[in-house]
């Protein structure tokens, strides 16, 4: 009896540390896939030839766009994983909400506000986010550079992509500041100042993502406006490249 009730009292714990574990796994991931996805700043090609390295170019004769698919499922099951877990601290009814934006209009502390922007944004990413991931696992073979561009101007993917982008880069970045909170990670002798360092950082970052990513959108637009007729083509290889070129497209 005993141990079952150490046991119960245990598992709020550990799925806190899950949550803790995957949210940061999605936001480490998000950045990294931020960075792939600002490849098309460098031109069309890049963007491709950053594709092809993800869909097993550097180690087989071709790249394999299937590949895409299976880490889009993998994020997704995480992402549901996460989701699933965050929602334990939602408010569950109206009433529970209006309780709770009672108090943090009258306490007005801005980790309380963060929280709640976290909430927001979690929810929208919810159905943003599987939108796009649905795209990812089921059209892996025509998300390349024109491809992408074709979708995000001519299908008006481009308002779905815009409020995702401004989701995830504030949901991410409070969450991780959240977390070194949460665990004290970089707390210092001076919690306080600290903290105060940390919230810089973290605006930081959010302004350095939210930045990357609208230019990355703006070529997207860009490419799609002028580039419509290449449609599914290939980028061609430059001469110096040995890395084999998908045939329609990369990452996005």
């Amino acid at each position: 009896m005993k141990s079952m009730t150490m046991l119960k009292s245990r598992m709020p714990a550990r799925l806190d540390l899950l949550q803790s574990l995957s949210g940061l796994l999605l936001v480490l991931f998000m950045w990294l896939h931020m960075f792939f996805v600002a490849s098309i700043l460098l031109g069309a090609q890049a963007f491709d030839r950053v594709a092809s390295m993800m869909e097993g170019a550097l180690f087989f004769e071709q790249a394999y766009p299937g590949l895409v698919s299976l880490v889009a499922i993998g994020v997704f099951a995480l992402f549901v994983l996460h989701a699933f877990l965050a929602m334990r601290k939602f408010p569950a009814s109206y009433r529970q909400y209006r309780v709770f934006h009672g108090h943090m209009k009258r306490m007005g502390h801005e980790d309380t506000t963060l929280w709640f922007v976290q909430v927001v944004t979690g929810f929208a990413m919810f159905f943003l986010g599987s939108v796009h991931l649905y795209i990812m696992m089921t059209r892996p073979d025509t998300i390349g550079a024109y491809g992408s561009s074709n979708r995000v101007l001519s299908e008006w993917m481009w308002p779905l992509y815009l409020l995702l982008l401004l989701a995830v880069e504030l949901h991410g970045s409070i969450g991780l500041y959240r977390l070194t909170v949460k665990w004290g990670w970089f707390s210092g002798h001076n919690a306080v100042e600290s903290r105060r360092n940390l919230k810089r950082a973290k605006w930081v970052i959010t302004v350095f993502f939210l930045a990357l990513g609208l230019a990355s959108l703006a070529a997207f637009i860009k490419i799609g406006m002028t580039q419509s007729d290449h449609y599914g083509q290939p980028v061609l290889p430059s001469a110096y490249s040995t890395m084999p070129v998908r045939s329609v497209g990369g990452l996005s």
